[in-house]
């Protein structure tokens, strides 16, 4: 096994070093998150931070690189108050990625890439047509991180939409029924599958599958 440390990989080229460090600490989520500006120009962003925060209230977190450059996803939640997550598939990948190009504010990545703005929602801001999964959600609050300038969102989901084959007898949601993707590093995309599903662990009790016990 190869070992490599902190002083190794700083003397590493720019991109070599950002493969290395995005890739090392495992999958991440692949989303595309939907906006509106003020002037109504639909804005939609790949991002691969989206987090889980909490169930009881619904919260999820993203992170946004320092805002040293327009922003217009930041930009447009600060003017709205509102965005949407997106799951990204296998037949969604190139333009998902697509829409990480450095494109104005007043150019709508939704035209550029091939993808197609939908709304679900009473709230004017764009859904991606062709997600299996999308949440709406309510900016909440921020938190600056102050060790590497980056802003940390805090978002309340207000609403969940989803394809009706996906979802379990006890509302668990099997993404891989629509082949939505993660991301491994900065640009690999990748097609989880499910290996398997368990009960509820407790001490002293054996692990107990329940997917293939039918759930």
């Amino acid at each position: 096994m190869k070992k490599i440390t902190r002083s190794e990989w700083d003397s590493l080229s720019k991109i070599h070093r950002l493969n290395l460090i995005n890739s090392c600490t495992g999958y991440k989520s692949a989303n595309l998150i939907g906006t509106k500006s003020k002037d109504g120009i639909a804005n939609v962003a790949v991002f691969s931070s989206v987090t889980h925060l909490g169930s009881n209230p619904a919260l999820l977190g993203f992170i946004l690189r320092p805002n040293v450059v327009p922003r217009n996803t930041y930009n447009n939640i600060k003017t709205t108050g509102y965005f949407t997550v997106n799951h990204i598939t296998q037949n969604m990948i190139a333009q998902a990625h697509q829409t990480s190009a450095g494109y104005d504010a007043e150019i709508s990545e939704f035209d550029m890439v091939g993808l197609e703005q939908e709304y679900l929602s009473m709230i004017d801001v764009p859904y991606v047509k062709e997600s299996p999964v999308k949440l709406l959600c309510r900016y909440v609050n921020e938190y600056d991180i102050a060790e590497n300038n980056t802003i940390h969102i805090i978002a309340a989901i207000e609403e969940i939409h989803f394809r009706d084959e996906m979802v379990h007898y006890d509302y668990w949601l099997q993404l891989d029924q629509a082949d939505v993707v993660a991301v491994n590093g900065l640009d690999g995309y990748c097609l989880p599958k499910i290996v398997d599903r368990f009960d509820y662990a407790r001490p002293n009790t054996p692990t107990k599958s329940i997917l293939k016990n039918g759930s």
